[in-house]
């Protein structure tokens, strides 16, 4: 069974760091394009970064230099490291392969 699972998110002040990951079971990691989106209320889904199989990066510009995306092919993971958190990237964050979700973790970031 092909399946994503997020973890990681939480509480947060303002400034602060939170990692999560996202392990991926029932494929082949390694040959997959790995991206994290996020969803605020009353937003829609919006993508947060990218790690792909050929080993580019991509991040949306209102993460960018403060978001770290890195991948462990040995352990099938991705993980997404929020770094200088701001109340506005309070969100449910989501990792997705191709049409495949993870259930999501919600991320809290207080001012």
């Amino acid at each position: 069974q092909v399946q994503l699972v997020e973890s990681g998110g939480g509480l947060v002040q303002s400034g602060g760091s939170l990692r999560l990951s996202c392990a991926a079971s029932g494929m082949i990691f390694r040959l997959a394009t790995m991206n994290w989106h996020r969803q605020a209320p009353g937003k829609e889904r919006e993508f947060v970064a990218r790690s792909t199989e050929y080993g580019d990066i991509y991040y949306a510009g209102s993460v960018k230099g403060r978001f770290t995306i890195s991948r462990d092919n040995a352990k099938n993971t991705v993980y997404l490291q929020m770094n200088s958190l701001k109340p506005e990237d309070t969100a449910v964050y989501y990792c997705n392969t191709k049409n495949l979700w993870g259930q999501g973790t919600q991320v809290t970031v207080s001012s």
